[in-house]
């Protein structure tokens, strides 16, 4: 195992990528021992693994915990363990195709295109504002309310309740990083609960009167006489909150981080709007938001030669799949009109992000918002990353006009 993968140390976090780099020399598949996972670097096996369905992101539509040689989660992360387990992400067949069909029939790629306009003039508001006061901190003042906003404005959240979601979000994710604290589980816990309790009451107002939100669609989506239960319904609108906004966020500073690190590229850019679309899938490509995607073994896979066996535990590495030169040419140049970019920051196979349209509409509103606004947008202080490297982002990012 090559030493310098170390996801605690804050220098690894800063930047991952010369670790990644000695991994795909060093080989397929890594046994890391103080998580007890194998880790996947090259782009070729994580694209694949991730549609290969000897693999799951449970194991319970299979196996008791027991069966799996796994200890079954704490009695006390209950409501965290039930909210995260009904969501897609969390789930496998046959409850994953059935409950992802019936929420493509709420969320649409109709719902995106109505979405579009109101996107747009959130975007426009908030770099307004940003611009007006001259800068300040780009990830609390324009990165994260717009995708916070726009999920609020497509589940139909009242303004005023809007404040209570990005604090609920970021506690159930600190979940997602590798061996949390039971601080951390506590934290996520008491979201969960109350996170819940005021979803169970804005679907009970749906309920008894349908308006044109997601909520009141899912209420209704049906196929073939099946619904949605309470609880998909629950984990659904909290899934779409944390999915849609913590890898946008994340990709919205990281990216203009990764730009003020190269002027020539953000000249280019500026020059030439047409750039737009190619640079937002460059931007998710070089500095992957969400740097690694778990994966349970459900039956024995072999890679080089390697058996992993059933009960296992993969952590496909999507920040050094996107950086693999056997799949992308001068994978670590950061080169915005790149045509050739099969990235993997949404995944693939049965769990492709359900959102990746509307997080790329987000992406383009925003940066397209500040290059028009701020043409001399510039950093103003080197920022600092946050300690989780699973969902790898800023703590702030400083910025003047």
């Amino acid at each position: 195992m090559h030493v310098s993968f170390d996801p605690w140390s804050p220098a690894f976090v800063a930047d991952p990528y010369p670790a990644y780099t000695a991994l795909r020399a060093a080989g397929r598949a890594h046994w890391f021992e103080p998580t007890g996972q194998w880790l996947i670097p090259h782009h070729s096996d994580v694209s694949a693994l991730l549609r290969d369905r000897r693999l799951g992101r449970t194991y319970l539509h299979r196996f008791s915990h027991e069966e799996f040689g796994r200890t079954p989660p704490p009695a006390a992360h209950e409501p965290f363990t039930t909210l995260n387990g009904q969501g897609i992400l969390d789930l496998e067949a046959p409850d994953h195709p059935r409950i992802r069909r019936l929420i493509s029939r709420a969320f649409t790629p109709r719902t995106v295109e109505n979405l579009a306009p109101t996107v747009r003039r959130l975007a426009a508001e908030l770099v307004d504002a940003f611009v007006a006061k001259g800068g300040g901190d780009l990830l609390a003042e324009v990165a994260e309310p717009l995708p916070v906003a726009v999920i609020a404005e497509m589940l139909g959240v009242p303004e005023a309740d809007r404040g209570l979601l990005r604090p609920w979000s970021a506690a159930i994710c600190g979940m997602f990083e590798l061996n949390p604290s039971e601080e951390t589980a506590e934290a996520a816990v008491r979201a969960s609960v109350d996170f819940s309790a005021y979803l169970r009451g804005l679907i009970a107002e749906r309920r008894a009167d349908p308006g044109e939100d997601l909520v009141s669609a899912l209420i209704a989506a049906h196929d073939e006489g099946e619904r949605l239960t309470e609880q998909e319904m629950i984990s659904t609108c909290v899934l779409l909150l944390n999915a849609g906004h913590e890898a946008t966020v994340n990709t919205t500073v990281n990216g203009w981080r990764t730009l003020f690190h190269h002027p020539e590229q953000l000249a280019a850019l500026r020059a030439d709007p047409a750039l737009l679309p190619s640079a937002v899938e460059e931007l998710l490509r070089y500095d992957t938001p969400l740097q690694m995607f778990e994966r349970w073994v459900l039956d024995d896979i072999e890679l080089d030669g390697q058996v992993i066996e059933r009960g296992a535990e993969v952590a496909l590495l999507f920040g050094s799949a996107n950086r693999d030169p056997e799949r992308f040419a001068r994978p670590d140049t950061l080169d915005l009109s790149r045509q050739d970019n099969p990235h993997l920051t949404f995944g693939a196979g049965i769990h492709f992000c359900l959102g990746a349209p509307l997080a790329r509409l987000e992406l383009a509103a925003s940066f397209g918002e500040l290059l028009r606004k701020a043409p001399a947008l510039r950093m103003t202080a080197e920022p600092e990353w946050h300690p989780g490297y699973v969902i790898r982002g800023l703590k702030e990012l400083r910025a003047e006009v």
